[in-house]
């Protein structure tokens, strides 16, 4: 059943590696809990992508990082999540160099439940699609879109609908922030 617009997103907490400088990361420092809880009163952006050590992912995982500051600025946290353990996100952040200084935390998914529970789980190939998830300061979701494993996501759109949930108001196509609502 999809995550329609309003629902209350599906509750999550499992271990995370931690944003930052990943030249600075230690298996004593990288790791921590994280919940849906911890987004309370904040909007979430929540994205899924399939596979460390993948070609796609680190390109979107990157383009995030760059915008991670249009992001906060905008009210927002960022948070990626794969179906691989957090000793692989470990590994791919310290190794991959388009990620060495990732702003933002990266979920494990390794039981798939938060994939399977936000619909965005491939039961075929046990990873999650390019699921992304802008779950509001009350907790309900109100934008859901999912790309297959071959097309990367564009951040300028996802900050675009982000700004135009934002306003609360009605917004035509093709709207972009400054521009009036109806």
């Amino acid at each position: 059943m999809p995550l329609l617009p309003g629902k209350k997103a599906p509750y999550f907490k499992d271990k995370a590696l931690v944003g930052g400088d990943a030249t600075k990361l230690t298996p004593d420092n990288a790791f921590k809990d994280v919940s849906l809880d911890d987004y309370k009163g904040k909007w979430l952006v929540f994205f899924f992508y399939p596979l460390d050590f993948t070609f796609v992912c680190p390109t979107e995982l990157a383009s995030f990082g760059k915008a991670y500051d249009d992001f906060k600025k905008m009210g927002a946290e960022v948070l990626a999540a794969s179906t691989d353990s957090h000793f692989s996100h470990f590994g791919w952040r310290t190794s991959e160099p388009k990620l060495k200084s990732l702003p933002f935390p990266i979920l494990a998914d390794f039981t798939r439940r938060v994939a399977s529970d936000y619909g965005v789980l491939k039961e075929e190939t046990g990873y999650a699609l390019r699921g992304l998830f802008i779950i509001d300061p009350e907790g309900a979701v109100q934008y859901s879109v999912v790309h297959p494993e071959i097309a990367g996501r564009n951040v300028d759109e996802i900050k675009r609908v982000l700004a135009a949930l934002q306003t609360g108001e009605n917004t035509p196509c093709d709207w972009e922030p400054g521009q009036d609502t109806l």
